[in-house]
C-alpha cells in the first residue's frame, strides 16, 4: 500500500507528502536516532515521538517511506520545511505507536 492510500484510510493527519506513491513495506518504531539509522529498513513506515529536524535526516539516510508522529506530536516549522525540501513524507496521529503499528500490520503483510 502506498503512503497516500494509508493516510486516506486511517486516522492520520498529512503534514507533508511530497511522495504519496512510496510503498510501505514494513514498520519500524523507535526514538533513539542512532538505533533507527542502524535498524530501520528502506520502505518502512517509521513511527516515533521525536519531532526535531534530525528525524528528517535519519529518514533520508534510511530511505523510509514515511515518518508517522504518534501521540499528537507536532513538527516545528524548520523540520517541516526540511522534510518538504528533502521529499520526506510526514504524517501525525493522536494514536499511540502501538496502535499505529496495528493499523500498519494489515498493510505490510
Amino acid at each position: 500500500m502506498t503512503v497516500g492510500e494509508f493516510a486516506k484510510q486511517n486516522p492520520l493527519n498529512v503534514l507533508c507528502m511530497p511522495e504519496a506513491e512510496r510503498e510501505i513495506t514494513g514498520c519500524y518504531i523507535g526514538d533513539l536516532l542512532s538505533w533507527v539509522m542502524g535498524n530501520a529498513r528502506e520502505g518502512d513506515a517509521w513511527v516515533t515521538i521525536m519531532s526535531n529536524t534530525n528525524i528528517v535526516a535519519v529518514a533520508t539516510l534510511t530511505n523510509v517511506s514515511c515518518i508517522i508522529l504518534a501521540e499528537n506530536v507536532t513538527l516545528d516549522e524548520q523540520a517541516l520545511n526540511t522534510a518538504k525540501e528533502n521529499g520526506v513524507n510526514v504524517l501525525s496521529s493522536n494514536l499511540s505507536a502501538f496502535n499505529i503499528a496495528l493499523l500498519l500490520k494489515d498493510t505490510v503483510v
